[in-house]
């Protein structure tokens, strides 16, 4: 939409440009035009000149100095070309004001020498810079730009005072002569290239800010023209001419400006706009799914004190009896018409979203009480007693619900949508329309609460050990790191689910001391194995928000490498995307970790609520891509896309990008031709003891 704005106004500038410049003319042959008053033509000349130098600054320290981090070859080979115009355009300046340099007096035809050659360099630069593919450049790259182009505009300023005595007159008699026509036309063939140029770059694809600068060609080209139609240096022509010449700075300066900051800022949330998409929205229906659930409903708790709120969960009675009779493609069909009708009879307030498969999913954000929730779900279940047409046919489908309700059936958002998924299986299991979800509250508390009670003992009984997780580099197979993962041996119950115990340490804040012992251990470990012989590798550690919210954290991280004597490039704490929510103490605090020397990874990315903007001047050095993702990247669409998406970012970003949970075979060669740098997963090796991990990798 915007490229077609600019192309219509790229277009009515060249007609208007063509316009004038022959109205002009046709005024000439009719009317005499007095020659401007010398005093005044150079009063108005200095105060355009003075813009153009003005302009010709802004434009170098706006391509220069904004976003230096990210520099692309467009930007950084502009601001180096504006910095030599501007310089010339300042000399031709003073040259108007009887300035003297080093005792010397710039004459009218040096003026008219640095004019040209001001353009010259503007329509040439423009011209060899755009014929260029842009790409991304380095820092030292724009030191080494920056170095040679203050060398070359030294060396030039340099050669024009030893050389301009020497430089032909420009004008005869006080009219401008045929070399001061002939220049004039050079540039404006040169004016013409470089539109060429443009046009054949972009012919796929026009950036808005390379049409704003093809409009500023345009303007020189008709500056050039009117300047070689004037009579002499104080004609209306000529000062229409450079009239246009400080139209053009101005445009060429909006364009950069596009190019250097507009452009990459709607780029970024284009890209963020699709991610978001993507993560959070089902491809089938174009509900919101599963993730978004998960994201609004617990928002709504954090944000209602004492009131209720219902979650519903519907499924599709014999919805696989119509997929194999029917086929997927109406199947597929059925599934969307079952989405938009739940969706077009919602309240205004209440949310429907996809949960996967044949099941949908009602959020109630404010529920009087059970009964009035019971009857506002019969009253959508009635909807499904009109027919659902396929392919011109009646088919007659039935739904079954059910339903849980915060606070009482769950504490957070996970608990809430699996309890009333465990209704409306147990409602389709026995027939029932609806079902509320029943929990044994009591029951469940002293379950909790004991095993919240044997956590406290867990660690001075030493039953925590840890279990290594390799992290295999695609390409060469190498196992360049590994991830420790904490695991909790009950004396009576066996294995305890890290899922089941660590939430309750992060709630009761036991987290803080067993994550430090995670980070001791692991690092004890990993020293033990260098001082044995063994290839050094990196050890990934997984930090708590609890751990990450400590102010004394990096001086502890410190404390505990410098008594184990393990240097800190060995060492990568991983953190998730919900950490860095207060992007002000998240920097600060992982400042301060990055000064340690650690390495810094965000976990499970793409499942938070990470912002780019944020993201590009964070201090980390791995995106891992959340395993969910990476599970059916193979059958999902949506998924393949964020892995691709992501894995792209991270490259342009100069971040390294770890892909979880790889699988099979199949997992793998895709990540392989996305340029994912490492992975880990249960294809290359499960968590295993420290012992196994040993002989299995490092000894090899």
């Amino acid at each position: 939409m915007r490229t077609r704005v600019e192309e219509k106004r790229t277009i009515k500038a060249a007609l208007w440009g063509i316009a004038l410049f022959a109205a002009l003319q046709l005024a000439e042959s009719a009317f005499a035009f007095q020659v401007l008053d010398k005093d005044a033509f150079i009063t108005v000349f200095i105060l355009l000149s003075s813009c153009c130098v003005a302009m010709g600054f802004s434009i170098f320290s706006q391509g220069w100095l904004l976003f230096s981090h990210k520099l692309s070859r467009y930007r950084l080979y502009t601001a180096a070309l504006f910095l030599c115009v501007a310089v010339c355009d300042l000399l031709q300046t003073l040259s108007l004001m009887g300035v003297s340099l080093f005792g010397y007096t710039l004459t009218a035809n040096d003026g008219l020498w640095l004019l040209i050659l001001s353009k010259l360099l503007f329509a040439t630069g423009i011209l060899c810079i755009y014929s260029l593919k842009d790409s991304m450049v380095s820092l030292a790259h724009k030191s080494i730009v920056f170095t040679a182009t203050s060398l070359l505009t030294v060396m030039c300023i340099a050669a024009f005072a030893i050389w301009n005595h020497a430089l032909p007159p420009l004008t005869s008699s006080g009219s401008m002569n045929n070399l001061m026509k002939l220049m004039g036309l050079v540039i404006m063939a040169v004016c013409l290239s470089g539109m060429a140029a443009i046009v054949y770059r972009g012919r796929k694809e026009r950036a808005p800010s390379l049409l704003i600068i093809i409009r500023a060609l345009i303007y020189i080209t008709i500056g050039q023209g009117l300047i070689i139609s004037a009579e002499n240096t104080y004609d209306i022509n000529y000062l229409l001419g450079v009239l246009c010449g400080s139209v053009s700075y101005y445009l060429m300066l909006k364009g950069v400006y596009r190019l250097t900051i507009e452009d990459p800022f709607r780029e970024q949330q284009r890209i963020e706009a699709k991610m978001n998409y993507l993560a959070f929205h089902d491809d089938l229906t174009g509900l919101p799914n599963k993730r978004r659930l998960n994201q609004r409903l617990g928002k709504l708790m954090q944000g209602r004190d004492n009131g209720k709120s219902g979650i519903v969960v519907f499924n599709v009675n014999r919805f696989k009896n119509i997929n194999d009779s029917l086929g997927h493609q109406a199947g597929d069909q059925l599934l969307q018409m079952v989405g938009d009708r739940l969706k077009r009879n919602s309240l205004p307030r209440e949310e429907v979203f996809s949960m996967g498969g044949d099941e949908f999913a009602l959020i109630i954000p404010s529920l009087v009480d059970v009964e009035s929730a019971m009857s506002r779900v019969r009253e959508l279940l009635e909807l499904f007693e009109k027919p659902i047409t396929i392919d011109d046919y009646d088919y007659h489908i039935s739904l079954c619900a059910g339903m849980a309700i915060y606070p009482e059936d769950g504490d957070t958002a996970e608990e809430v949508i699996q309890h009333a998924d465990t209704a409306v299986h147990h409602a389709k299991d026995y027939g029932i329309d609806v079902r509320h979800f029943v929990p044994s509250m009591q029951r469940k508390a002293k379950e909790r609460l004991k095993l919240e009670n044997d956590l406290r003992k867990a660690l001075e009984r030493k039953e925590f050990y840890l279990e290594y997780q390799p992290l295999v580099h695609l390409e060469t197979t190498e196992i360049v790191g590994m991830e420790a993962l904490l695991r909790w041996k009950h004396p009576k119950r066996g294995n305890v689910s890290p899922v089941e115990f660590i939430p309750l340490a992060e709630e009761s804040g036991l987290i803080v001391p067993i994550g430090e012992w995670v980070l001791r251990t692991a690092c004890q470990q990993n020293k033990e194995w260098q001082d044995a012989g063994y290839k050094p590798i990196c050890v990934s550690i997984n930090l708590s928000m609890r751990q990450f919210l400590q102010p004394q954290l990096a001086d502890q991280i410190g404390q505990i490498l410098n008594e184990i004597g393990l240097e800190p490039k060995y060492v990568e704490l991983e953190i998730t995307e919900s950490m860095t929510f207060d992007k002000e103490t998240a920097f600060e605090q992982l400042r301060r970790l990055k000064e340690l020397g650690v390495f810094i990874s965000i976990d499970d990315f793409g499942t938070g609520y990470s912002s780019l903007h944020y993201l590009k001047n964070m201090p980390i050095d791995r995106l891992k891509i959340d395993r969910s993702f990476v599970h059916e990247v193979m059958s999902d669409h949506n998924d393949a896309a964020i892995v691709s998406t992501i894995t792209s970012m991270a490259h342009h970003l100069q971040l390294k990008v770890t892909a979880e949970g790889v699988e099979n075979e199949e997992q793998l060669r895709f990540l392989r031709e996305q340029r994912c740098h490492e992975g880990q997963g249960y294809y290359f090796s499960k968590p295993i003891l420290p012992k196994d991990f040993e002989k299995t990798f490092l000894l090899h």
